[in-house]
């Protein structure tokens, strides 16, 4: 089967678990070099150690570098060890972010501007970072990709401070797509719907609630992380090169069965 990121260099934050983690593999699998982040922590440090042995032979073609999405820096360092490696920058996928639900009443402003400031906030200094270096290498030009989700769509009653971060980061797609375009840089978003990973594993552990949100997917299951990866393929590769400023929900048709 052909490969169709041979060649190319990608960043991915939040990449050693769930969704981040699913879209390195496939980046592997299929031809790029990858550089991954990670929160600076020894449980992090392990899932790294564990996402090189399931990487295989493409062990050789992963990094990382550790640090705070929150922090403007930790995108740049990314970005920088990603090219000192490797030469360039392809694709950058955003992908950090945290999600705890919480009554809208009671929230904390410690918990509100957490948030904020690792998913919008985060998500827009790391993908500033690789536009810049996308605009500026020879020949210029890549694709980056942020993780939204069904959230900028539609409400949640325990994510009144999550949803509107997952609606600024699908607008900051849109607006870069503007911004970058004469760069020959692609700015799409990936609209994931209820995927099983670490962040709702407590929300889904309950199994009345599982089955209700199975039951509400026309597909009959609950999103696997490794269902992003396709999608995440798709953008990144010459297949998707006319498309820039969109958004593509992945979610077993969730958002259109209104039953």
């Amino acid at each position: 089967m052909a490969k169709l990121l041979q060649g190319k260099v990608a960043a991915i934050t939040g990449a050693v678990t769930g969704i981040g983690r699913a879209i390195a593999l496939e980046y592997l699998k299929n031809g790029a070099s990858v550089a991954v982040n990670y929160f600076p922590d020894d449980k992090s440090a392990t899932q790294f150690e564990e996402l090189k042995q399931e990487a295989g032979e493409g062990e050789a073609r992963l990094i990382a570098a550790a640090g705070d999405i929150s922090k403007p820096e930790t995108g740049q360092a990314l970005v920088r060890k990603a090219v000192m490696t490797f030469g360039r920058l392809d694709i950058f996928v955003s992908n950090a972010g945290v999600c705890q639900f919480a009554d809208f009443l009671t929230m904390s402003p410690d918990l509100v501007n957490h948030t904020i400031s690792t998913n919008l906030n985060g998500a827009f200094f790391a993908v500033q970072a690789a536009a810049q270096q996308m605009a500026r290498q020879d020949p210029p030009g890549g694709s980056i990709i942020a993780m939204s989700s069904i959230s900028a769509l539609v409400g949640g009653a325990g994510q009144t401070h999550y949803t509107p971060t997952k609606a600024g980061v699908l607008s900051l797609m849109q607006s870069t797509a503007c911004a970058l375009g004469k760069y020959g840089i692609r700015c799409n978003a990936l609209l994931p719907g209820t995927i099983r990973t670490q962040l709702n594993d407590e929300d889904l552990a309950d199994p009345e609630k599982k089955k209700y949100m199975e039951g509400r997917i026309p597909l009959g299951r609950l999103g696997q992380p490794k269902d992003l990866a396709g999608p995440a393929v798709f953008l990144a590769s010459d297949l998707s090169e006319y498309v820039t400023g969109a958004q593509l929900l992945v979610d077993g048709g969730l958002f259109v069965n209104l039953q």
